[in-house]
């Protein structure tokens, strides 16, 4: 059972339940069986008699096979596949299934009685049935007292739920509610009297199968939106060339840049003073040449 939210935004217990796919095995007719019906196999059966084999022919190995009544068996072929496309959200079905066991219950547990006094020295009738009958009238026990016995596992219908979420294509039907019975039990599923009327006039919906995604198709115009992104992408590295260095080249670069333009202008500097050493030197010389000749 999971927990979903109905179309008016209210929280609603609900029960997942897997109905198909169903094949079509058998269809009965009124003029040659004397009733009007068709019979569906749902289910993998491990192994088969060869007469159940050559029963269902060609269908595989099924595992259960159930009649349905039908209003007209011309309208299905066998081999026809019926699942969760038959019911629409805000159908009303009826679910029948066998119950759960409870094995050997006492009359307290099973129906619900009361159980004898726990005072007055009535030490062991706690769970106790009571008295089943009178005396010399009638002088016996009538048909249908209930006594304890075996409880569950039995044929149970609950009528009129609600179909929430119908699944084709996974093939699960969302109903509200419990239904009868316990986890991976065979349930059959029936439309309610007041919607069978309705669903006679509408068409039943196909079964959808699941396909794996197709590989989509390239259209000229999205051809050419690839292309035009691609040159986007490569547009900057044929503008740049093998000349133009990028970014981060340009960034390792600068601290040898910057360690040549020091170094340059040390030599520069440098070669100012020693300019200005042979300025001095060569004005020295010539002040000493003027002092000779005087």
């Amino acid at each position: 059972m999971v927990q979903v939210f109905d179309k008016d935004g209210h929280m609603r217990g609900a029960t997942v339940v897997e109905t198909g796919p169903c094949l079509i095995t058998q269809i009965k007719t009124a003029d040659r069986d004397g009733y009007n019906a068709v019979q569906l196999g749902f289910g993998a059966a491990k192994r088969r008699n060869k007469p159940m084999r050559g029963h269902l022919k060609q269908q595989g190995d099924l595992r259960y096979l159930r009649e349905f009544n039908v209003d007209d068996p011309s309208n299905h072929t066998v081999g026809e596949r019926i699942g969760a496309e038959m019911f629409e959200a805000g159908d009303m079905v009826n679910v029948t299934g066998t119950s759960k066991g409870r094995g050997f219950a006492g009359v307290v547990k099973r129906y619900h009685f009361a159980g004898g006094p726990k005072t007055h020295g009535q030490s062991d009738r706690h769970r106790a049935r009571g008295s089943i009958g009178a005396g010399n009238t009638p002088g016996r026990v009538f048909k249908g007292m209930r006594m304890a016995g075996h409880m569950g596992d039995e044929q149970v219908t609950v009528k009129r739920l609600e179909v929430l979420q119908s699944d084709p294509a996974r093939g699960l039907l969302i109903i509200a509610g419990s239904v009868p019975g316990a986890k991976n039990g065979l349930l059959k599923i029936r439309y309610d009297q007041q919607t069978l009327e309705i669903v006679r006039t509408r068409e039943p919906k196909p079964a959808e199968e699941v396909s794996p995604p197709a590989e989509e198709e390239q259209t000229p115009e999205a051809e050419a939106e690839k292309t035009a992104e691609a040159t986007a992408e490569e547009a900057p590295e044929a503008k740049g060339g093998e000349d133009t260095p990028s970014e981060a080249e340009a960034e390792e670069d600068a601290p040898e840049a910057g360690e040549q333009k020091e170094e340059a202008d040390e030599a520069t500097s440098k070669g100012d003073a020693d300019s200005e050493g042979d300025a001095s030197e060569d004005a020295d010389s010539e002040e000493s040449d003027e002092e000779e000749k005087s």
